[in-house]
């Protein structure tokens, strides 16, 4: 498990290097959903969400020779856009795999930032060439499964304890593979106890509620349009710390998570994808599980969709 002294020395080790975002009360939010509510908004991180931190104290920790061979990583797009970008910015050499449902705008992004892109079929398939590829020699940044990467995205729930000024309740954060909610519960749980996680995923993937119900991590079929949640597993290491420190893991519908979107730049005027959208519907179930006393906070991993994306996942789903 992840402690806070963990997280406190990724803190260090990441200053200077990645963004120490805004945490602030949000009106706009807050008259929506009938409650205070604050958002940590990983959206104006450098390189557009969250991952940027786990990225670079894993490059950070390496050794010289490991470095020197070049480091891989898979992703849905946000993890591969900051693998690029933090490993240009120290003068690692960077390839990332993504399945070919990635958003065309990581895909630029990592190339422009001078790494190696390979894409595969599926998700399956981009885990697979990964592993390869570590096994020809290449230094593996697991967007999940590292202790170093949880205690790197744990260091947005140092900042959220530190910087809200409001009390909190109850704080959502999205599931990927599970790496920014363990990490974030548990500074939460060092700094803030009795602070309630709600975990969120998107139907189609749905790997850390799946893997809940089975009693471990396990494989699972992949089918949101959310490829940034799109893991096809989640980690023991992640699995044990939503076991332990989280509440509940909702799921809500694409077109939810999608709304949800609409919504953050609506009322909170905030530009996000659908993996922080999808806090927006399942807000809503938490109040109606504790009631109108809660105090929320929302941490906006992402925004790295586009707007042609988000409008074209509107109009599939009849929404405005």
């Amino acid at each position: 498990m992840i402690g806070i002294s963990d997280i406190e020395a990724a803190a260090g080790l990441i200053a200077g290097h990645v963004v120490r975002t805004p945490t602030v009360e949000s009106p706009g939010l807050s008259a929506l959903l009938g409650v205070p509510v604050t958002a940590k908004l990983e959206v104006l991180q450098r390189t557009g969400s969250f991952k940027a931190r786990g990225a670079t104290a894993k490059l950070l920790s390496l050794s010289e020779a490991d470095r020197a061979a070049g480091v891989v990583a898979v992703s849905g797009g946000n993890h591969a856009i900051s693998v690029a970008v933090m490993s240009e910015a120290l003068g690692v050499k960077a390839t990332v795999v993504m399945a070919k449902s990635a958003p065309a705008r990581a895909v630029e992004i990592a190339e422009a930032a001078g790494a190696t892109v390979r894409l595969t079929d599926t998700m399956d398939d981009a885990f697979a060439l990964m592993s390869r590829l570590q096994a020809d020699g290449l230094t593996m940044v697991h967007p999940f499964d590292d202790p170093v990467v949880v205690a790197g995205q744990g260091t947005v729930g140092l900042e959220l304890a530190d910087d809200a000024s409001a009390e909190i309740t109850d704080v959502l954060v999205s599931i990927g593979g599970g790496a920014l909610i363990s990490g974030v519960a548990a500074a939460l749980h060092a700094r803030r106890p009795g602070v309630r996680i709600w975990g969120v995923e998107t139907v189609g993937a749905q790997a850390m509620s799946e893997a809940l119900a089975a009693g471990g991590p396990k494989a699972v079929q992949l089918s949101s349009i959310v490829s940034t949640l799109s893991a096809p597993t989640v980690s023991r290491i992640t699995y044990d710390h939503v076991t332990d420190l989280v509440s509940e893991v909702l799921v809500v519908s694409d077109a939810e998570a999608v709304q949800g979107t609409l919504d953050l730049a609506n009322h909170a005027k905030v530009w996000a994808e659908p993996a922080a959208g999808c806090l927006v519907p399942a807000a809503r179930r938490v109040l109606e599980r504790v009631g109108g006393d809660a105090r929320l906070g929302l941490v906006l991993c992402g925004g790295n969709a586009t707007t042609a994306d988000v409008m074209s996942w509107a109009e599939r789903f009849n929404l405005r």
